[in-house]
């Protein structure tokens, strides 16, 4: 009996890793698990830019970025023969560092914040001198703006659609809108009723959390993207770090699902979901492996030494705020209603100005 696959071999690791292997770890929980997701749309926005002219040979691709989107681009240009710089901040871990510069990438770590939009808005004006210096021979993927980034997304909804159905609860982190609005909005082509739940964390803005220091990385924003899609989600859950990062290492130690802490944060949400809807089926995106994470989110010395040892009983369930500015740690759950951000934030200033 032949026991090999009858499948030809992949041209290159971006077509091996693109995709993620989807897992069912309880009756109607499934998760998404990628090598790293930002691979997925890199390669789709690099593809688009030479198909479309907006990038050739000979051009520098320029990109800000403190995590696997970098690492993603740094493949695809690798395997593409490109030139690729990398704006970054010192959040960056050095293994993350060691491999792009391994592929060939060069890193700039711009290390002063600026007062308003932090090191995201930092970087952004060092990249913006840098295009200022190279003109027209270079090229900005530009993330969190671009229609390719949620575009590059219609594979794995398509993937998803095909083992368990579109009429699902998908449950993911959003940092630059691109995972969770372009797997909804393709899959809602098929199930209109299908929810999408993100997950954000305390002290980020994308959601009307104010701005301010994170330790939870992956997710959140000090700004807005633009492909945030706000009117697409039907809940946003807030998660602490220590408690994504204790649900990180419950997800390997149950599961054996060994992954990066906003794969813990969203494991939070979609096992709490799935329990509370047992009819309906749960896909929760986990965005990355553990490999990063060995020496931090896997070390009880470094979540100690970090004050991200989470103390005391694991919730089962989140806390319920009235508007997401009120939302507090560890675990607060808001019903956004597919409602705009302006919507949300106005809902609480009508609140304040009506007569008491």
């Amino acid at each position: 009996m032949n026991t090999v696959p009858n499948h030809m071999p992949f041209s290159g690791y971006s077509d091996a890793y693109a995709l993620p292997r989807i897992i069912r770890c309880e009756a109607n929980l499934y998760l998404a698990q990628f090598a790293f997701m930002k691979l997925l749309p890199a390669k789709y926005i690099i593809e688009q830019a030479l198909s479309r002219g907006e990038l050739a040979p000979g051009m520098k691709v320029l990109e800000t970025s403190s995590g696997t989107f970098a690492l993603g681009l740094a493949v695809v240009c690798r395997e593409l023969g490109l030139q690729l710089e990398i704006f970054t901040d010192p959040v960056m871990d050095k293994g993350l560092k060691n491999r792009l510069d391994s592929l060939g990438a060069e890193v700039f770590i711009v290390t002063e914040k600026a007062k308003q939009g932090g090191f995201q808005r930092s970087r952004l004006d060092a990249l913006h001198g840098r295009m200022r210096q190279l003109g027209q021979s270079c090229f900005w993927p530009r993330q969190y703006e671009t229609p390719d980034n949620p575009a590059a997304y219609k594979p794995f909804a398509d993937q998803i659609s095909e083992m368990v159905g579109a009429d699902i609860t998908l449950v993911g982190s959003v940092g630059s809108g691109g995972s969770t609005c372009g797997t909804i909005e393709r899959l809602r082509q098929i199930a209109p009723g299908a929810r999408l739940i993100g997950v954000d964390t305390f002290n980020s803005v994308i959601f009307g959390q104010p701005d301010g220091e994170r330790k939870l990385r992956g997710l959140g924003n000090s700004l807005v993207p633009g492909n945030v899609k706000h009117k697409l989600y039907d809940e946003v859950h807030f998660i602490a770090a220590p408690l994504a990062f204790t649900a990180t290492r419950s997800l390997h130690e149950q599961h054996a699902v060994f992954a990066g802490p906003t794969s813990g944060a969203s494991y939070t949400v979609g096992r709490w979901r799935a329990r509370q809807y047992p009819k309906e089926t749960v896909v929760v995106i986990c965005p990355d492996e553990g490999h990063r994470y060995v020496e931090a989110v896997y070390d009880q010395e470094w979540l100690k030494q970090n004050g991200c040892l989470h103390e005391g009983v694991l919730p089962d369930a989140p806390f319920s705020e009235e508007h997401p500015t009120t939302a507090l740690p560890p675990w607060n759950r808001y019903r956004w209603n597919q409602k705009s951000r302006e919507a949300v934030l106005n809902a609480l200033e009508d609140d304040y100005n009506e007569p008491r």
